[in-house]
């Protein structure tokens, strides 16, 4: 199914579809379940990066990725890497009430550390998000 290298280590390749966002979030509460660590933070997480890779993401003919790292100290990595470098997100600001785009992020940096965006090969973009362990709502 995904690409384990390690124990704690998961990168698997998607369909740019509706259907393998939602598989995006279910494979990751499975995962998580299987590593003992609190999955509800991690799927609300997963689920915004997921979903905009393929509305704004999408490039005909090209997958995303989702990646999970569990690192030793208990932190857990998010990645989600689609083929629109060029598009890169922003959270809005939640006073702008007529945003209809971007508020999806608000949620990526409630639950996480640390999150951004950074540049992949072949003019993709990953978003990332770092969610230690306690913080927030798990």
């Amino acid at each position: 199914m995904g690409d384990v290298n390690q124990k704690n280590h998961l990168r698997i390749q998607l369909s740019a579809t509706r259907r393998a966002a939602r598989l995006a979030r279910l494979l990751t509460e499975r995962q998580l379940t299987e590593w003992g660590v609190p999955f509800e933070a991690a799927a609300q997480v997963v689920a915004e990066p997921a979903s905009n890779a393929v509305l704004h993401g999408h490039v005909r003919g090209r997958d995303f990725r989702l990646g999970l790292e569990l690192r030793d100290d208990g932190t857990l990595r998010i990645e989600v890497t689609d083929a629109r470098g060029d598009r890169v997100p922003c959270a809005k600001d939640p006073e702008e009430g007529e945003a209809e785009t971007g508020r999806g992020l608000l949620i990526v940096a409630a639950y996480a550390h640390r999150w951004g965006v950074d540049g992949a090969p072949a003019h993709a973009k990953t978003v990332w998000a770092e969610l230690a362990p306690g913080r927030g709502k798990t």
